[in-house]
């Protein structure tokens, strides 16, 4: 019953993935090479641990 309330992590995950996609975009758009790469490095470890969470539940 309880579970009902529980929060999906991986549903977190994903919109911080796509708010980081979405960052690095704009930082490339704007010419700052380095903060796209940051951005991009980071949204590629939130996209690892949601895989790693998929891969978990099957």
């Amino acid at each position: 019953m309880f579970g009902l309330f529980k929060r999906d992590p991986k549903k977190k995950l994903q919109q911080d993935y796509e708010r980081k996609l979405q960052a690095a975009m704009e930082a490339s758009r704007n010419g700052d090479m380095r903060a796209n790469a940051t951005l991009t490095e980071e949204a590629d470890a939130l996209l690892a641990e949601i895989e790693r969470l998929k891969k978990a539940d099957q």
